[in-house]
């Protein structure tokens, strides 16, 4: 059974950081692109970060890039989101999520917000108070 968890999230203040993990199992990790999505109360979802298996090449969306740093750890099937210098705006459920259109590599439209990912997390909550 395909799992993913994510963890880490929390209540910051503004400028502060949190670390996400999210971890998998049922599935081989290794093979598969995965991406961060958020969505906040009342908007449309938002992929964030995506990191290829392949070469680990990371992607980031210009509202994180610079700020937020994704990495991957293959024997411990997990993912991680570094977050500094975090903003109000940065509240949302952070999800992690892979499978579908995500391959070894990132696609091309892997900021799609509809793009078609056939594995989620539960989702964990990142609430930054100014």
């Amino acid at each position: 059974q395909v799992q993913l968890v994510e963890s880490g999230g929390g209540l910051v203040q503004a400028g502060g950081s949190l670390n996400l993990s999210c971890v998998a199992s049922g599935f081989s990790f290794r093979f598969y692109s995965i991406s961060w999505i958020r969505q906040a109360p009342g908007k449309e979802r938002e992929a964030i970060s995506c990191m290829s298996s392949r070469d680990r090449r990371a992607y980031y969306a210009d509202s994180v890039k610079g700020r937020f740093t994704i990495s991957r750890d293959e024997a411990k099937k997990t993912l991680y989101l570094q977050m500094d210098s975090l903003k109000p705006e940065d509240t949302a459920v952070y999800y992690c999520a892979t499978g579908g259109a995500m391959t070894y590599s990132c696609p091309d439209s892997w900021a799609d917000a509809k793009l078609n990912y056939g594995y989620w997390g539960q989702g964990t909550q990142v609430t930054v108070s100014s």
